[in-house]
Formats: structure tokens, sequence, C-alpha cells
């Protein structure tokens, strides 16, 4: 790569950013620095860039990398060859695009044996030419005569124009201009035709309403294209690109500058649309649908990690104990007591529907294993017997006049953390159920510190998270994670390895020897005393130690964000006021005495003084929401039990691009449609509904047989009614396919065009 290569200049004109942000930026990066580090305790050399920003920066970087390595890979190619000219140099210089870039190269690309290859070996080049050329005299099929040659399989004057024109049309077909041109006509006008394969079977599938669909390749939505994806991978769709080829050939025709006097004009003009049809269409379909699934994978891999940093970011029950019920019929309901720290403490298993002398025993046994743990809340897991056992405790607690809160939790991915190598680690000698009671008890006490164990794919919050592609989804969600992890902070003595994993710095291998250290020599005193631990050096210590927090440590700073290099600023911020450090850490009144003004220098400015000071008003504060149970009613526990217009309090569990789904109580969410979110109108649900909002919704349609219930969360005005969609139009699943917007561009303006079955009609007889 060209060691002259600056990337800054490109990165400030994309992103839109300060210069010299972005210049302090890409150096932190390239010194090795975490994105959380470099946010949260470099404000000052970025000018204050946030998360986002700096995550922009870094990919955007690392393409102009790419890029840059791929010209230079180019350049040295073409050089070899000899064929590098200063006009050729400055265009590929120039490129700001890897596509713009391959279809430069693409003439001096070796290649497998073509036609055109064929065509040159039989020594017709002269003749393509000849063709390409367009002169005003002669006559091609004179001249072609005198290439033919049965020895090298030119039987006739035909075969020799034949052959000629399979080099023109390749010529034509690697002209960047061309292929860019033809790129740019099948994204922006281009129509996605969808039809049913005909030999899928003949029962219903989810993708009916696209056996015969049309739209814009520019319209059409990530949900939905990846849905059309899905169908053609299960082999019931077949899907193309559609363009209209007459302008495109005519646009070619006169960039080939084809004069009609010329004798050799028809031959150009059949091998350019040979050349569109058989070599540009295939492969700039191919490239469209490459760019087109690559767009949806981002728009859906943004709504997973919306919904995950929602997830992630749920408001916390805290530090107190908590008894995990993990609901079973037949086997029994597990339950499980955990500290305020989340130890382990006991287990005990309930039959509830085995018959009236079981449920009494179970109901005995609760009420003393509830009184012996005193819980301040307990979790029950929303699966299947979950509102029953939810209901039972509930009657039983109020009985006995126990007032304990009783809270559902979403239980999705328990069962896969219960059978994890992370789990087996945790709890060797425990049964996969009691696990699951635990992992369920621990995630109403700390959502994050809990779900961080768990494949974030198996959460359940996703659109589509098993089509797209998985390096980015896995990428885009490890950095989500982290993100969450450090704004929130880990409390170093407590934390699982699974959570130290995504603290900045810290690595996978790292995390499991803090943990073997804590557990070899006990508790961690202050924070220096990471350094203690094997792998853990200085660089790994600068960008973790802020992240972590030892509430009861020697030093009272150990336990909030501010950074052990500013530990000696705090001294002497605390030594001004006459006052002890911990004296200063809590007391806001105190905190607000310091005039930051005074400690601006070359290494701090007013950014991380603001920063250190609202710290030490409230250290290690959790920027969470406050805990607040969710209501359901407790008519309502399964399906059967709602009827239309009946009105109920839900929590949003997903958000996709099409609406957002709503667990009631009944052990299936229920979806309320994008045009039933609000009385306005929302273009992007994620406007409106976040995982994890409460909000009260109205029951609009409950079909049994496919279980979709439709929900909205719209009021019950008559200028709303009038203007809802039908009640079967808004019932949907978690893929998608109940979108209504997308029986109206069935009915509406995205009919398949009158090259949809014939894309070449147009030309025909020309």
């Amino acid at each position: 790569m060209s060691v002259e290569f600056d990337p800054i200049p490109r990165l400030v004109e994309e992103l839109q950013l300060p210069v010299q942000g972005v210049a302090a930026t890409v150096a932190l990066l390239a010194e090795g620095n975490t994105v959380p580090f470099i946010a949260r305790y470099r404000k000052e050399a970025t000018g204050g860039l946030d998360e986002v920003q700096i995550r922009a920066i870094e990919e955007r970087r690392a393409y102009a990398l790419e890029l840059e390595e791929r010209r230079q890979t180019i350049l040295s190619s073409i050089e070899e060859q000899g064929k590098l000219t200063e006009e050729l140099g400055k265009k590929i210089r120039a490129c700001m695009s890897k596509a713009e870039l391959e279809d430069l190269y693409l003439p001096y690309k070796p290649k497998r044996r073509t036609r055109a290859t064929i065509a040159r070996e039989r020594g017709l080049e002269p003749l393509a030419e000849r063709i390409l050329a367009q002169p005003e005299d002669g006559d091609p099929f004179v001249e072609a005569k005198a290439f033919v040659n049965a020895e090298k399989g030119v039987e006739d004057d035909a075969a020799a124009l034949s052959g000629a024109r399979d080099i023109v049309a390749e010529v034509v077909a690697e002209v960047a201009e061309v292929r860019a041109h033809v790129r740019q006509v099948f994204a922006e006008n281009g129509e996605l035709v969808v039809e049913r394969v005909e030999s899928a079977t003949q029962s219903p599938t989810k993708f009916e309403q696209y056996y015969e669909f049309a739209e814009r390749v520019q319209d059409i939505p990530s949900h939905r294209y990846l849905a059309i994806r899905r169908g053609e991978n299960e082999g019931v769709l077949r899907a193309r690109i559609a363009a209209d080829p007459e302008p495109i050939c005519g646009w070619i025709a006169s960039k080939m500058a084809i004069r009609a006097s010329s004798p050799f004009a028809s031959q150009l003009n059949e091998a350019v649309l040979d050349s569109f049809r058989r070599l540009l269409a295939p492969t700039v379909e191919t490239d469209v649908r490459g760019e087109l699934k690559l767009r949806s994978d981002k728009a859906a891999v943004d709504v997973f990690a919306d919904n995950l940093r929602n997830l992630l970011l749920a408001a916390p029950l805290g530090t107190k104990s908590v008894i995990g019920i993990d609901p079973g019929l037949r086997t029994g309901c597990k339950c499980a007591a955990v500290d305020a720290t989340g130890k382990f403490l006991d287990t005990t298993t309930l039959y509830i529907s085995r018959g009236e002398r079981a449920a009494q025993q179970a109901a005995d046994d609760f009420v003393v294993f509830v009184r012996k743990y005193d819980p301040a809340a307990i979790a029950v897991g929303n699966g299947t017997g979950g509102r029953e056992a939810e209901a039972w405790v509930r009657d039983l607690l109020r009985a006995h006049g126990l007032d304990i809160v009783v809270v559902p939790v979403n239980e999705s991915g328990a069962s896969i953390y219960s059978a994890s190598d992370v789990a087996r680690e945790e709890f060797p000698d425990l049964d996969l159920t009691i696990r699951g009671a635990i992992s369920i008890a621990r995630r109403l006490q700390d959502p994050l510190a809990e779900l961080v164990k768990i494949d974030p794919k198996s959460i359940g919050v996703g659109q589509y998270q098993h089509d797209v592609y998985q390096a980015l989804l896995q990428r885009k969600l490890g950095e989500v994670i982290e993100s969450c992890v450090n704004h929130v902070g880990v409390v170093l003595n407590t934390a699982s390895a699974s959570l130290l994993t995504y603290v900045a710095g810290i690595t996978k291998s790292v995390a499991k020897k803090i943990v073997v250290h804590r557990e070899e020599n006990g508790a961690f005193a202050t924070r220096k005393q990471l350094l203690d631990v094997s792998g853990l050096g200085p660089r790994a210590f600068e960008q973790a130690a802020g992240f972590l927090r030892i509430p009861d440590g020697d030093n009272p700073l150990d336990g909030s964000a501010v950074h052990p290099e500013r530990y000696e600023l705090v001294e002497r911020m605390c030594s001004d006021l006459k006052a002890e450090i911990g004296e200063v850490v809590g007391d806001a009144a105190l905190a607000s005495q310091i005039e930051i003004d005074r400690y601006v220098d070359d290494a701090v400015g007013l950014p991380t003084l603001r920063d250190i000071v609202l710290e030490l008003k409230k250290p290690g504060r959790d920027p969470r929401a406050t805990f607040e149970p969710p209501r359901f009613r407790d008519d309502v526990h399964s399906m059967e039990d709602l009827k239309a217009g009946m009105a109920l309090e839900g929590v949003v569990t997903n958000v996709t691009a099409f609406g957002a789904f709503v667990d009631i109580g009944v052990h299936q969410d229920g979806l309320v449609h994008v045009s039933q979110l609000a009385d306005r109108f929302v273009k992007d649900p994620a406007e409106v509904a976040k995982v994890g909002d409460k909000i009260q919704v109205r029951v609009l349609d409950v079909d049994l047989e496919r279980k979709r219930i439709s929900l909205s969360a719209r009021s019950e005005s008559p200028s709303n009614q009038a203007s809802k969609p039908s009640n079967k139009a808004n019932a949907g699943n978690r893929a998608g396919e109940g979108d209504d917007r997308l029986r109206q561009s069935q009915k509406g303006g995205h009919q398949p065009t009158k090259f949809a079955n014939n894309p070449f009609a147009a030309l025909r007889g020309k």
C-alpha cells in the first residue's frame, strides 16, 4: 500500500465532521485505543465526538484502507501488463468506490476463456475493429469472407461476423462508463419482479403475497426484500430485476457513436444488444441485487441493534434478592433463590397442575421457601404455563399476607443459556431447568449482566437475523453490547467473565483470568490490583479501569467513572476545598463548589472536568431508568381470553420495520402495525416504540388458527377509526408477511412492467 495515502480528507468529506476531530480519532484508533475509551476519556482530542461518530470513522477508515490497497494492486497489475497510461492512472486514483474501481480494471483483469477470447484466437479482432470504427465505406459481409478459415472454426462469412460481434460485445461490456450507467438504471429505475416457482408446493405458504409481485428496486424496504430472498432460498419464489432495454441500448449506441450511414451500423447495433442481454444485464443485476441485499442487511441489523440496545439497557431491579421461577406444566415449576449479588442459594420444584393434593403441597412448600429467603421480588418466566404460574403465585402470596412484587420476565434464550458452556462452568452440578430459573431471577436483577451470556441472536429481538450477512450482524451486535456494558459500568468484584469480556480493553482470556484471580485472592480492594492479573498490562488497564467499579474499595474514586489517570487532579481539587476525597465523593453540594476553570490545562479541558464533577456528585450512577413492573390483566391468560376492543397494558418485545410486537401476557406477542402505532403518521416504528416500553393497546383482531393478534395503540376517536386499515390486513407475524403496505403495493402502482416476462421484447425486430 502507498505510504503516502491519507484517508482523513476523504473521511471528513464523507462524514461531514471536523478535520481535527477526525484526525485525532484516526490517530487514537491506530494506537489501539477502544471506541468507548476514546468517546469517554479523550473528548478534548476528538472535540467531543460521540460513539456513533467514532465508529463511523472507524468503519469508513477501514473501507478507505481496503480501497487503497485494492487500488495499488490494480495499478501494479496494469503496469506489469505495460498498459498503464497517464489518463487511466488518473481515473483509477480518483475512484471513490470499489465498484467504480473494478469497472476500470475489468478490461485488464485476467479472465477465463470467453466467446470473445475464442474469436480473437480465430483471428477475428481486425474485423471487430472495423465494426467498432464504423467506416463510411466497405461491406461487412464482403470483408468477412477474408476471415473464413475452416481449420480455425470459421466456416463462412456469417460465422466470421458472429465472432467479431462477440469481441465487440465484450469491449462494450467492459467500458467502465457503460457499466456504471447500466448499473445506475437498474438501481434507480429497475423493478424487482417476483413470481411463484411452478414446481413449488401447492399448499399455502407464508410467501403467497409475493406470487405476483413487483416493486421498484429503489423503493423496496429491507424486510420485504429479505422475505423475498428467503422465499427464493426455500424454492418457493423466483425473482429478477426488469429494466427497459430500449433506452439503455439507445444510450450505449450513442456512446459508441453508431452512425446510421455506416454499412457496419447494423453489426454494431446487434453487438450492443447482445452485450446488454448476455453480458451487462446478468452481471449488473447480480451487482445491484448484491447492493440491495447489503442495504437490506444493514437496515435489518440496525433494527436488531436498536432493539438489543434498549433490551440491554432495560431498568434493573438492582441488588435485591429474587426468586426465579421457570414454569413447567408436566415437569413442575423450577424455583431458584439468589441473593442480592445474584449468588445461587437454593432450589425447589412446585407441581401446581397435578391435582388438588399436589397443588396444596406445592403451596405449603413455596410459602416456606419464600419466608426462608425473603425475596424482594419473584420473577416468573413468560413461557408456557407462565401466566398460570404467575396468577397462582400472586393468589398464594395474597392469601398469606406476603407483600412481594411478582414480575413476568421474558425468558427468550434462557434455554440456550442453560445448555451453554457458560452455564455448565457456573453450575456444573445443576439441572438445565434450575439454571434457567437462576437466569430468569438474574435477568430481573440486572438484564445487562445476564443477557451478555447469551448469543444475542437467541434473544428474539431481531428481524430476519438468520438471513443477513452473519459477519456484519456479529460485529454490529458486539459493538452494541460493548457500548452498553461500558455505558453502564461493571462492578469488578461480582461481574462474570462473560460481562468482563465486553469491557473496553479486556479480551475473553483476560476476563477469565480476572475471575480466577478474584476467586484465588479474594475481592479486589483497588483498581490498581488489576495489574496483578496475569496478561493484563498497562495498556489494557488504561482502556478498562474507568469502566470497572469497586463500590466499597479502599479508594472512594474506584467506585466512580473517574479514570485513575485523573486521581491526582481530583486530589488537588479536594485539597483546594480543604476536604478529604471521601468527603467530596457523593456530596453534591461540596462537589458543586469546585471551580473547574481553574484546572484547565493542555492535558485536561472543560468536557473532562465537567464529567469528573458530575461523577463526584453521583459516583458510579446507573444511567438506566427506575424499575417498574408491567401490569397485565388478571382476567387474560391466553389468546382465547382476548376479545376485539379489549384494552390492555403490554410491553414492547420487538420493533421491526413494519411495526412493533407487544407482550400482553398470553404467550403470543401481538403486532401493532406501523399504521396503528400512533394517531399521527409514523414512517419508522422506532420513532415511537422501543423494546421494553410499556404501552396501552387495544385488541383489533385475534386469529386463533394462525396464532396472530392484531393490536392498536391509537385512540378510538371517530377520525382515527375511519382511517384504520382492515384488521385482517393488520394481522401479521414476526417475519413481516402481514405488512399491509405490501398488499397495497400489489393493488396499487407496483404492477409488473411490460418487460417483466420478456425484457428484450421492445428491441425485437430491430
